[in-house]
């Protein structure tokens, strides 16, 4: 590991190798999302200053809107008391944060026993996705 290499050993990462990442709009204080990021994904993050995570699922490293288009270009990068969560404040290319073509992951609220959508899909995920 080189020198410059040091600021990383301060996040206290899981005995993964990742710690939690907030994706929030610089704009609204609107919390978007919420992934994973592992060393080399944090690194890039800071190289690009484009948000950069660790799909548990893929196994592998994944840039934000690589697919979509909905980048998301970070403005700054914050880490927690605990140096346990990593904070981004972005800027949501598109509006859209969400795959399900919604400007969040958060569009389903506790009411009543149930869990309601409260927001609107932006744009059909299959005109965003061409698989």
């Amino acid at each position: 590991m080189s020198v410059s290499d040091n600021w990383l050993n301060k996040v206290n990462w899981t005995e993964d190798g990742l710690v939690p990442a907030i994706a929030q709009d610089a704009g609204n204080g609107d919390v978007l999302m919420v992934a994973w990021m592992n060393r080399e994904a944090l690194k890039r993050t800071v190289a690009t200053s484009e948000a950069v995570y660790w799909s548990r699922s893929r196994k592998k490293l994944w840039h934000k809107g690589e697919e979509s288009g909905h980048v998301q270009k970070v403005k700054e990068i914050r880490l927690d008391c605990d140096e346990d969560v990593i904070l981004l404040k972005v800027e949501q290319v598109g509006g859209i944060a969400c795959h399900t073509g919604r400007h969040d992951c958060f569009f389903q609220k506790y009411e009543n026993g149930q869990w309601v959508t409260t927001e609107p899909v932006l744009k059909d995920p299959a005109e965003i996705y061409h698989k």
